[in-house]
């Protein structure tokens, strides 16, 4: 090999970049100390840029386009270097290549939830996640501040970076947006716009734009949607008072059910606990029955206090009851006169047939068959 062949060998006549990854933003240019020919070929490929620095500073930016390197395409390097017009002779240059495409279905997401106050539900823990897309938009801002003289830059160096600020800025975008809990799934597309605005000068710091934010998701905690759930489920139903009385009614005939399996006790029990249950519960939720003076009802008299007894079953102390649960334990034959029962202010335990207020229950009880 000549002299001539060998220094040919030496200097650099074409400069290109074929991306083949999916994921890197800035790839330096392999020179390993071999000089650029003056009339290199320098291709720049769509959505790509390629950055010039000299000694550590950036020079001349090339964006997409095949260039023929001289010094009237090259102006700040050619005063960086102080070349006279018409300079001819190999140069030393790093060339960083930047990527300036969308990179796409990039994810973010709270690692844990963030408090928020609701007009309705007061404070409340939200969790949120989605996607966003993202690219280069000023390859000289973006070299400076972040990639600096790294050869091989890829997403992963920066993306923990991307993700804290958007749930740092777009949650308090989204707090101060005071849109309502129940509201957030209706309004993601108007979230997005609201947080992609937000953090746009953040990105813009970094060289980078924000071209797309997707809000995927937005949860309450799992013990707060069992509560809404609920909540929804009694707007369904409507008629409140309907409903207990329908889930009463159930109760009665569970507990009717039972008496197949011999406990008569029980069943008697459920029975009047259900029948009383029907009676207490449709008055509580009949129109006027919520006025907080006459909580009975607008045209009456409030309700006189409610004796309480203990019942005796199994060896076993059960209540208090009501009068009106006792009568009802007494019609289905859960309570017989024998059944001993004791109230506040007696001396002892008695038999129910014995205590006066309980003995009118009995007397519709016909007398023994002979």
């Amino acid at each position: 090999m000549g002299l001539f062949s060998k220094l040919l060998n030496e200097l650099i006549d074409v400069i290109e970049w074929v991306d083949t990854t999916q994921d890197t933003l800035v790839w330096k240019f392999p020179r390993n100390d071999n000089a650029i020919k003056m009339g290199a070929k320098l291709t720049v490929r769509e959505s790509q840029a390629a950055v010039f620095m000299n000694e550590g500073r950036i020079a001349d930016v090339f964006l997409p386009g095949m260039y023929e390197l001289h010094t009237e395409n090259m102006p700040i390097l050619t005063t960086l270097q102080s070349w006279k017009y018409g300079f001819n002779s190999p140069f030393k240059a790093d060339v960083y290549f930047v990527s300036m495409r969308q990179f796409v279905n990039q994810k973010w997401g709270t690692k844990n939830p963030v408090m928020l106050r609701d007009a309705e539900f007061g404070p409340v823990r939200l969790r949120a996640f989605g996607s966003f897309n993202f690219k280069v938009q000023d390859p000289k801002v973006f070299l400076t501040e972040v990639s600096a003289t790294n050869p091989d830059f890829v997403i992963e160096y920066i993306e923990e970076q991307l993700r804290n600020t958007i749930v740092s800025r777009g949650m308090d975008a989204v707090a101060q947006s005071k849109i309502p809990v129940l509201d957030l799934a209706a309004s993601y597309n108007e979230m997005g716009q609201l947080i992609a605005q937000t953090i746009q000068p953040d990105f813009a710091e970094l060289g980078l734009n924000l071209t797309k934010i997707l809000v995927e998701n937005i949860s309450l905690p799992p013990e707060v949607e069992e509560v809404l759930d609920k909540r929804s489920s009694m707007g369904i139903l409507g008629n409140l008072g309907a409903y207990a009385q329908f889930q009463a009614a159930n109760a009665m005939e569970k507990a009717a059910e039972n008496t197949i399996g011999g406990n008569l006790g029980a069943a008697g029990m459920g029975l009047g606990v259900g029948a009383a249950m029907m009676g207490q519960v449709g008055n509580v939720f009949k129109p006027g029955n919520f006025d907080g003076n006459n909580p009975s009802g607008a045209d009456g008299p409030p309700p006189l206090p409610s004796t309480q007894y203990h019942i005796a079953i199994d060896g076993k102390s059960d209540g208090p009851h009501s009068l009106a649960n006792i009568g009802a334990m007494v019609a289905s034959k859960a309570i017989t006169k024998d059944t001993v029962v004791w109230k506040k202010g007696m001396a002892g335990w008695a038999a129910a047939g014995t205590v006066a207020e309980l003995a009118g229950f009995f007397d519709n009880e016909p007398p023994p068959l002979p």
